[in-house]
Order: structure tokens, then C-alpha cells, then sequence
């Protein structure tokens, strides 16, 4: 059985809330369940989580308090998802990696947002895909992959087909968190993903096709290895 991470990029399907995409996604991931596939969804908050962290620093809120509301936007996100979903989701959205576990092991596909301050979503991702021994995390973003450098600002900036843990800090801006990070991959999350050897494919979320052909060993994005 195939153990599947996906983390749901919030400047996907939430950005504004797409509630056709979910639909989509919520079609493919029961396909994938019925064919016996392992699967657990991470869900981002999106440009609302920003939002609030912008609100609660300009009410100088310290940067626990920031990342809280996030926490809060994007565990509001994963509960509509996982209501899209119905039965197959767990009742509840799970507030610990080993609570998505037992989710798991119940048989459900575990649908998470993020869990405590200090942590993204990426870094969520990690951990679940770190605690189940997933085969892939899929990171279904706003992008078509991991480029030489941001191509929302340097048009020159080129889409790279595969590249290795060592070299990914290269080519991100970020290397500590912050509220509100917003890159392809975040550092922590690098690190758990870069120590644990677990595959990562990067693709353009906006096609729900593209994350099951990563799901299926297809060439599609950016495979991170």
C-alpha cells in the first residue's frame, strides 16, 4: 500500500476559496483511496491566513499570536475540505501528527491544517509524511515547480525538472521561519524531508491531474530527491 502526502497549497484552493477545484480534488483522492492508496491532505490558509497575521501585527500581536490565526484559517480550510470529502474523512481535523496517524490507521484519509505556532503547513506535511513513512509528498502549488529563482519577479528565471535536497536552499530566498511564509518549500520542512530521504514532487496545483501523476511516478514538475 502506498503511503501519499499532499499538501494542498492554500494559493490554490483558497485563494479565493475554489470550491470547483476542491470538488476535483476531492473526486481523485476518493479514486485513489478505492484503489488502495494510503492518504493524508494538508491544507494551507492561503492569502486570508496573511491576511490575519498582517491584521495581528499591525494590533502588535507577537508573532505566536500571528501564526495562531493562521492556524486557525487554514484548520477552517481542511474542515470544508474534509467535508467535501464526507465519510471518507475523519470526523474531526486533526490537531497532532499522531492523531492523523490513528486517522490513518482507522482506515480515513486524514485532512489537516497547520498544528501549533512556529510551524507551517510544509512543515506539517513533513512531519506526517516523516511519522506514516510516506512514499511521496506532492506539493500542489501556484507554480508549475521549483525555478532558478522566483519567475513572479525574474522572467528569466527557469523551471528545473529535478534537483537534489542539498542544492534546493539555492534557490530559495527564506532559510528560517517566519508568520507567512510564503516560498515553495519551507526551511524546517526541508530539513525533516532532506534527513527522512522522502520524495517530494512540486507541481502546478491548479490541475488536480498533476498531482496524480506525481501520485503515479509520472514526469510532471519537480521532483525534489
Amino acid at each position: 500500500m502506498m503511503r501519499i502526502v499532499i499538501r494542498l497549497g492554500g494559493s490554490v484552493v483558497a485563494t479565493p476559496v475554489n470550491t470547483q477545484l476542491l470538488s476535483k480534488y476531492a473526486e481523485m483522492l476518493k479514486k485513489l483511496k478505492a484503489q488502495g492508496y494510503s492518504l493524508a491532505v494538508v491544507v494551507g490558509g492561503g492569502a486570508l491566513a496573511r491576511e490575519f497575521i498582517r491584521i495581528a501585527k499591525e494590533a502588535g500581536l507577537p508573532e505566536k499570536d500571528q501564526d495562531d490565526l493562521a492556524i486557525s484559517v487554514s484548520r477552517l480550510y481542511a474542515q470544508l475540505f474534509a467535508k467535501t470529502l464526507g465519510e471518507l474523512a475523519c470526523e474531526k481535523i486533526p490537531k497532532s501528527v499522531n492523531e492523523a496517524f490513528k486517522c490513518l490507521e482507522n482506515g480515513k484519509i486524514a485532512v489537516l491544517g497547520g498544528l501549533k505556532p512556529g510551524m507551517t503547513t510544509d512543515t506539517v506535511a513533513a512531519l506526517v509524511a516523516k511519522r506514516i513513512k510516506a512514499d511521496v509528498l506532492v506539493k500542489a502549488t501556484d507554480q508549475e515547480g521549483v525555478y532558478t529563482k522566483d519567475p513572479r519577479k525574474h522572467p528569466d528565471a527557469v523551471k528545473l525538472d529535478r534537483l537534489s535536497f542539498e542544492e534546493l536552499p539555492k534557490v530559495l530566498s527564506e532559510n528560517k521561519h517566519r508568520a507567512g511564509i510564503h516560498q515553495i518549500l519551507d526551511p524546517e520542512a526541508i530539513k525533516i524531508l532532506k534527513r527522512r530521504r522522502v520524495k517530494v514532487v512540486v507541481v502546478n496545483g491548479f490541475k488536480p491531474e498533476n498531482v496524480l501523476a506525481a501520485v503515479k511516478g509520472e514526469k510532471v514538475g519537480t521532483v525534489i530527491s
